[in-house]
């Protein structure tokens, strides 16, 4: 390698380094190591109390379903929360809380019993309406049928609220 090849070489590792944005204007985006990908105008974030619509009710699912996002955005980006009118808006409802039975098994009884809990959320980016979608997310975890849902209860509903905010995470601040 001759000596221009070698600073040619070095200007293009100092151009690839510095970036193009300190040498071109451009669009910029600022990327996480939890996934998120944000523009800089993006500053705060509101989540509105997801109301119970389902047939049957959990009495606390409101509640911890808020909380739960809420906790996902805190930890998981550097935006600060408001009651209202962030710069990013989630809102919804939660649609479906059932049980269902699951591997019939020998005498047509139940091995399982699956809990389903859906919410219809709607996002809507204030810096970037583009964005702005309205979606139902649903999971699910299975338990023995031999138990009681009051009894595993808790411990489901917090498995499934890791799930939904995880989704709902990945469609809206990490464009999934």
């Amino acid at each position: 390698m001759t000596l221009t090849n070698s600073i040619k070489s070095f200007l293009l590792i100092i151009f690839l380094v510095l970036g193009t944005n300190t040498l071109l204007p451009s669009c910029q985006v600022s990327y996480s190591f939890t996934g998120a990908s944000i523009s800089p105008e993006v500053k705060t974030f509101s989540v509105y109390y997801f109301p119970n619509r389902a047939r049957l009710i959990n009495p606390n699912l409101s509640q911890q379903m808020t909380e739960a996002l809420q906790d996902k955005l805190l930890r998981q980006t550097s935006l600060d929360q408001q009651e209202e009118s962030g710069d990013l808006e989630f809102e919804g409802q939660i649609t479906n809380y059932e049980t269902r039975p699951m591997n019939i098994s020998q005498g047509d009884l139940a091995a399982q019993t699956r809990l389903t809990v859906s919410v219809k959320v709607k996002y809507t980016n204030n810096t970037n309406h583009d964005e702005d979608w309205e979606k139902t997310f649903s999971a699910y975890e299975d338990f023995d049928s031999n138990q009681i849902l009051s009894s595993v209860e808790d411990e489901l509903v917090t498995t499934i609220l890791e799930k939904l905010t995880e989704d709902i995470f990945n469609a809206s601040i990490a464009n999934w």
